[in-house]
């Protein structure tokens, strides 16, 4: 508590120094108005960046233009060159304007930068695409079904993307999805794990990167591609901000705030938000095994060795009550007009309670043999940080560019899970119950340098190292009540698992422009070390005979691997263009991937790591359309990928028994190879001012060859998944969206998967003169997200549903102060790119 009450009274103090600093403006003002329109369409620019330089080459003061492209900005009576800036456009400038009193300045127009060698822009009133040699970016911002949502809620809405009913998040369909957060890993995205996606506001976005086609400035990890999220950093001048709370049910709240402050010699930013949800989930597991029959070695007749017809019902229901905190802030101090340093820091503090009720009922030949009531109550508190320094100096205006980067990640999480059974049927009996605490520690440790070296008019040279020592320290102690009522610790299964990955890396690319094609080349060389130690009581042997799976406790492995990339761009003319790209992947596997203990939620059910896991590696190509009408966008892409040893998650009956109940695992394995390939389709269509419409649709083929214990794993498969949304701008201000969202059924080798159809409804309206904006939605208007699911294996068959999190209702209210509403695109950020030179964007 204390940690929350410093950071708020520190966004408090930065408040009050900003409003004290506001009130010493100049008494002798003017105001200078105007337009800024795009050349040639006349379209408006919203969010233009207007700027006042004096003559000693400082600006003095500046703004953006408004929803129809005009500007009036307050400006100390002076002589001025008025500065026009606005992303993929050129830069006018219009010098020696004496300011001396209320000035109506030309409209002025900005033509689209034709010499821009990695980006086409693509703009729709409610979507901004940016299309580049690598990557496409999505402005989120505008998506009104994310108002009190989470970063994982909103990733949902990004074309390309998926997020299950777990918080899985996909890539045309493969999970093996690296995030990072402003261009590197973070804690802010959680280690190896999206659950920290949850706990954060939709509203800390300002776009996502959806990288199919990395080029080697980025880490190889990650066969699907990269989701790089840009979290918002205000660049207009002055003190701004914005305040957003929501309510919803079942029960959720939340407060998020943002405020910056900028001036001519630094930049403060602070994004705060307190939330309270409660996530109501259930799920149902149906088991049926089938008699397990041997052939005796001596007569070589079938012998039956369980008779028995066993089926056993699983229903569970989730009760989760999350509460925390999180802030990010940050300064950013301007050595030099072209050279800054920014340091920040990041906290995040949780408390959830989740109680997860399984009633589990077991027949034998068709009756009723035994039903028994599990209770797990889990405590989990979470403390992550982060400290990060960014250094850049831009040497010219050119793209000239050396950048470093330091960052240090620290995060720490404990959870405590008591397990109580009863027998109700046939009688009642008390199994002993269980107390389990697991303390995690992860740290994590980043390096990069990346210098940029424009050559001539269109060429470019890039070349960096990056480091990544990581370390993953899991404490797992299992109590155990004996006959007397105490309890005491079980030696077999209580263990510390030490889990390091460290990572090295150093890459170079070229790029170029020959008339109309342009090209991007890179080779990245990474060498990547897995380390893992297993400190428990059980030597090697007796380990995989407790466990039922040979392991080696205690591995070190290096693997060193090139890493090519291939990204072209040829246009066909001024607003269409084809694309290819071709890179070489790895996909290492994770700590909870590796860690052979398995879980304890249920003893039908369990997970279990597999430390044998070796690192999958995929080479990956993308064919890719683009073409642009007056009123509609079209993207269509074409994409293969060939990976081998890559991971599978299978389910085997262990042979183990467990309170009169059969026990089935899941376990990650290496399979020999898996191909994919598939279509890809979006569109973005403005017919009229105020309907907005886009959708997506994305198709593809699955193969997987492979065996594991004897059986074989290899399957093929079609799926797909298409999403629409709509944006009606109705009368008094009042926006309506409705987003729709279609997965078809998935299998592999053992398991079958339905669809899933969802859809959110979302209204907003804008007061207070829109500086102000009250939203209610739906998320799940149907109640439909739900996974379901059916295994078939030689001894058993498992039928499952599951649903994370039921329908949602929220209301929310968003006050903005020296900020306007961003209706059409996010503002441009005047080039300055997260994660790299001109041709990363």
């Amino acid at each position: 508590m204390k940690k929350i009450l410093c950071a708020l009274f520190l966004c408090c103090s930065i408040l009050s120094v900003a409003q004290t600093s506001q009130g010493t403006s100049t008494p002798e003002e003017v105001t200078v108005k105007g337009q800024i329109i795009e050349e040639g369409t006349n379209y408006p620019l919203e969010y233009a960046t207007v700027s006042f330089v004096n003559q000693q080459g400082s600006t003095v003061t500046g703004g953006i233009t408004d929803l129809d492209g005009n500007y009036a900005i307050q400006v100390p009576a002076g002589r001025y060159t008025v500065k026009v800036e606005f992303i993929s456009y050129e830069t006018k400038e219009i010098p020696n304007q004496n300011l001396r009193k209320n000035t109506t300045l030309p409209t002025i127009s900005l033509a689209v930068n034709s010499e821009s060698l990695d980006e086409v822009v693509i703009r729709a009133e409610t979507t901004e695409v940016q299309v580049r040699l690598d990557k496409k970016i999505y402005t989120i911002g505008k998506d009104l079904t994310t108002s009190g949502a989470t970063v994982s809620d909103a990733l949902n809405n990004v074309p390309s993307v998926t997020v299950d009913v777990e918080g899985a998040i996909s890539l045309r369909g493969n999970e093996n999805v690296r995030i990072l957060i402003n261009g590197r890993p973070s804690a802010i995205a959680g280690f190896g794990s999206t659950d920290a996606l949850r706990q954060l506001p939709a509203e800390a976005i300002e776009r996502v990167e959806v990288i199919t086609s990395p080029s080697a400035r980025y880490d190889a990890e990650g066969t699907a591609g990269i989701l790089n999220i840009i979290l918002r950093k205000e660049k207009t001048l002055g003190l701004n901000g914005s305040i957003q709370t929501n309510f919803g049910v079942p029960l959720q709240s939340g407060i998020t705030g943002n405020i910056n402050l900028r001036t001519d010699k630094f930049n403060i930013f602070n994004t705060t938000g307190i939330r309270y949800r409660n996530s109501p989930g259930n799920a149902f597991y149906d088991n049926q095994f089938f008699p397990r029959t041997t052939i005796d070695p001596d007569t070589g007749e079938e012998i039956v060795i369980e008779p028995q017809f066993d089926r056993t019902i699983e229903e569970r229901d989730y009760e989760r009550k999350d509460q925390g905190f999180n802030t990010n802030l940050g300064m950013e101090y301007f050595l030099t007009d072209r050279s800054s340093i920014t340091g920040s820091v990041f906290l995040r503090l949780g408390d959830d309670e989740d109680i997860t009720t399984n009633r589990t009922r077991r027949f034998t030949d068709g009756d009723l043999a035994e039903t028994t009531l599990r209770v797990e109550n889990e405590t989990e508190k979470d403390q992550s940080y982060q400290v990060s320094l960014n250094y850049v100096n831009n040497f010219d205006d050119d793209g000239h560019k050396l950048t470093a980067d330091f960052q240090y990640e620290n995060d720490m999480e404990e959870e405590r899970s008591f397990i109580t059974e009863q027998r109700i049927i046939p009688t009642e009996f008390e199994f002993p119950s269980e107390d389990i605490i697991t303390e995690e520690t992860q740290k994590e440790y980043l390096i990069q340098a990346d210098y940029v070296l424009p050559i001539g008019e269109n060429a470019q040279f890039e070349a960096g190292y990056r480091g990544t020592l990581q370390n993953e320290v899991t404490d797992f102690t299992l109590n155990q009540e004996n006959e007397a009522g105490i309890f005491v610790r079980n030696d077999t299964l209580s263990n510390i698992f030490d889990y390091t990955e460290n990572v090295h890396a150093v890459y170079t690319q070229y790029g170029n422009k020959f008339g109309k094609l342009s090209f991007l080349l890179g080779l990245r060389l990474e060498n990547t070390q897995l380390k893992g130690d297993i400190e428990s009581n059980l030597d090697e042997a007796a380990f995989s005979d407790a466990l039922g799976v040979d392991i080696d406790t205690n591995f070190d492995k290096n693997y060193l691997g090139l890493f090519p990339t291939v990204n072209l761009i040829y246009e066909l003319g001024e607003r269409e263009n084809v694309s290819l790209g071709y890179n070489r992947r790895i996909n290492r596997p994770r700590g909870w991937f590796i860690n052979p203990f398995p879980s304890r939620s249920s003893v039908t059910n369990v997970f279990q790591g597999n430390p044998d896991l070796d690192p999958a590696f995929a080479s990956a190509f993308d064919l890719g359309y683009l073409r642009r009408w007056d009123k509609l966008t079209l993207t269509t892409s074409v994409y293969y990928q060939y990976e081998t040893d890559s991971f599978e998650r299978i389910q085997e009956q262990t042979g183990q028994v467990i309170n009169g109940v059969n026990v089935v695992r899941t376990v990650p394995i290496n399979l020999s190879t898996n191909e994919r390939m598939g279509f890809e389709l979006g569109l973005l269509y403005n017919p009229v001012n105020w309907l907005r419409l886009n959708g997506s649709f994305n198709y593809f083929n699955f193969k997987s060859d492979g065996s594991f214990n004897g059986v074989e794993y290899g399957t093929e498969n079609n799926s797909w998944f298409a999403r629409a949304s709509s944006k009606v701008t109705l009368p008094y201000k009042i926006d309506w969206q409705t987003n729709a969202f279609y997965r078809g059924p998935t299998n592999n080798a053992q398991t079958e998967n339905e669809g899933i159809f969802s859809m959110n409804l979302a209204l907003s309206k804008d007061i207070m003169d829109d500086n102000g904006t009250i939203g209610f939605n739906i998320s799940d208007v149907f109640n439909s997200r739900k996974r379901r699911s059916f295994t078939v294996a030689d001894t058993f068959t498992s039928d499952s549903e599951f649903q994370w999190r039921q329908r949602q209702f929220t209301l929310s209210f968003t006050y903005r102060f020296n900020q306007k509403k961003q209706r059409q695109r996010g503002r441009g950020d005047g080039g300055f790119d997260e994660d790299g030179g001109d041709f990363e964007g």
